[in-house]
């Protein structure tokens, strides 16, 4: 019933946010937005909402400051996989807003470096 579901609610996202679940539902809440069956990429307007409603909570300043980046450039018009998880492993690694430790040599999505050179100039 809707009422146990209810009920259910709270303990499902306490078992999502748990870390060792959290990489499988991230990639889960990309995969559940490919609407089509060959697709492989998610418009920009799309990630920004759903990276506010994944990880916001986890990582406001990180999510909040890609956003803004994602809305202002425009070398990029969706974004696949790849850069998705990219992403939450840069919020997970890298120290923000400072980049001390952020090092473009990695294997880093082209995407992740462009918005760390974004950010360094708005910091400068």
């Amino acid at each position: 019933t809707i009422a146990k579901l209810r009920k259910a609610l709270p303990e499902l996202e306490k078992e999502v946010r748990r870390t060792s679940n959290f990489v499988d539902f991230y990639q889960y809440a990309f995969r559940y937005c490919l609407t089509e069956e060959k697709q492989k990429s998610i418009d920009i307007e799309s990630i920004c909402m759903l990276l506010d409603l994944v990880l916001g909570s986890q990582y406001r300043a990180q999510v909040d400051y890609f956003i803004d980046f994602l809305k202002a450039q425009t070398d990029y018009k969706v974004i696949n996989m790849d850069q998705w998880m990219g992403f939450y492993r840069f919020c997970n690694e890298i120290s923000f807003p400072d980049f001390g430790n952020y090092d473009p040599d990695l294997a880093w999505p082209l995407i992740l470096d462009n918005f760390v050179d974004w950010m360094k100039a708005k910091q400068s």
